[in-house]
């Protein structure tokens, strides 16, 4: 497509120069035409000099010509400018100084929506639709559901990305809709899809307001992971990232957007599918270093594989924009008529009867497991045996 536009402008460049040559030459030949009609009445130094300025008029003539294109064309970048400006709205303000919240907010990270539904455009249906639940402090959620469920949506609704049509959000309960911006955002950590990494340094990548000690980012590079590939570099926390991070792996970014969650050491944590382009070793690291440093923060997690939220606390899924279900895993799974548990038979019957049985034990580790089973009589109980034992208990 590039190449194409290129194409086009040399094309309309090399017509504009062919017309204005013609021109040109016009001019040339009517100066010329002109000094032999009147031949006896001007001087021959005044003809040389006359048909001197005419050769020059056509060079003049392109070059005005091109450049006062050139500066249309350019000015279309400030067009486009002026239109957003002057017809795209303007976010919330940063700061509502008569509104600030306490700077020690959120102290317990608890979350509610109250009849919350949202949609992106005036003209469009919403996308969330009437949203009545609550999560405690400190809790570890997994939310999950089919494509375009709303799960993603859900998550910019905490960083007010996009203005809400009825109901309110609460967090430790304060309304956030009446706080600024930046008082909101600065208190949420996200760890995204995608790795966003900026041009810089890695340090100004993890604390970009300089409000930490190097020790301190290095306790948080090392418990991300990544602290001995930082001290590799010569200029350690002041190597360059280049644009996006793209002198770095695709596991390294996503470590380092985990090391500047870790950073800025907040009470609430959205995980949006945090895994998903990354191989298994980094996504244990991952998923361990969460557990591990985020135990006491309050955690929502978008499901890209259901073993990352397995060991939730609690289950919340959507379906076309509404909760559906909300419950425990434990209890999701022995409801065999539930949406999560029809979504985790369909991995496969191995895989299902491994998700199964660390939702009912609480766990993932393997030998634990192996433990609680021991308490059965008799042969190694299936799933269905659990179901049972569950049903009579």
């Amino acid at each position: 497509m590039t190449l194409q536009c290129y194409h086009s402008s040399l094309n309309t460049q090399r017509w504009l120069s062919a017309r204005l040559d013609l021109i040109g030459a016009f001019i040339v030949f009517a100066a010329a035409l002109f000094n032999v009609i009147a031949k006896g009445s001007v001087k021959s130094s005044t003809a040389g000099l006359a048909i001197t300025y005419a050769i020059s008029i056509s060079q003049a003539l392109t070059m005005m010509v091109r450049n006062f294109s050139e500066l249309e064309s350019q000015f279309s970048s400030v067009e486009r400018i002026m239109f957003y400006v002057n017809n795209v709205p303007n976010e919330d303000k940063a700061i509502v100084h008569e509104n600030r919240p306490p700077k020690e907010w959120p102290q317990h990270g608890s979350i509610e929506f109250k009849d919350y539904s949202m949609k992106y455009r005036p003209n469009l249906p919403p996308v969330l639709h009437d949203l009545n639940f609550s999560v405690k402090a400190g809790e570890s959620i997994g939310v999950c559901g089919r494509t375009a469920a709303g799960k993603s949506s859900l998550f910019l609704t905490l960083f007010r990305m996009s203005p809400f049509v009825q109901g309110k959000i609460f967090i430790d309960g304060l309304d956030i809709s009446t706080i600024g911006l930046q008082d909101l955002r600065r208190k949420i950590a996200i760890i995204p899809q995608e790795p966003t990494l900026f041009t810089g340094t890695v340090r100004s990548n993890l604390d970009p307001f300089n409000e930490f000690s190097d020790a301190h980012i290095w306790n948080v590079l090392e418990k991300a992971h990544l602290k001995h590939t930082v001290e590799m570099f010569a200029d350690k926390l002041q190597h360059k990232v280049t644009e996006n991070g793209g002198n770095f792996s695709v596991g390294e970014r996503q470590l380092l957007c985990l090391a500047r969650a870790l950073t800025r050491q907040v009470n609430l944590l959205i995980l949006d599918e945090a895994t998903a382009s990354v191989d298994f070793e980094t996504d244990s690291l991952i998923q361990k270093t969460v557990r591990e440093e985020f135990k006491h923060c309050t955690r929502l997690t978008i499901a890209h594989r259901l073993n990352t939220i397995i060991d939730s606390d609690r289950i919340l899924v959507l379906d076309k924009g509404a909760v559906v279900e909300y419950d425990t895993p434990k209890n999701l799974v022995l409801n065999e008529k539930s949406i999560f548990t029809g979504m985790i038979n369909e991995t496969g019957p191995a895989n299902a009867e491994a998700l199964k049985m660390q939702a009912i034990y609480g766990t993932r580790d393997a030998s634990k497991i192996a433990v609680k089973k021991a308490h059965f009589i008799g042969e190694e109980p299936s799933f269905s045996s659990h179901l049972l034992l569950e049903q009579e208990l």
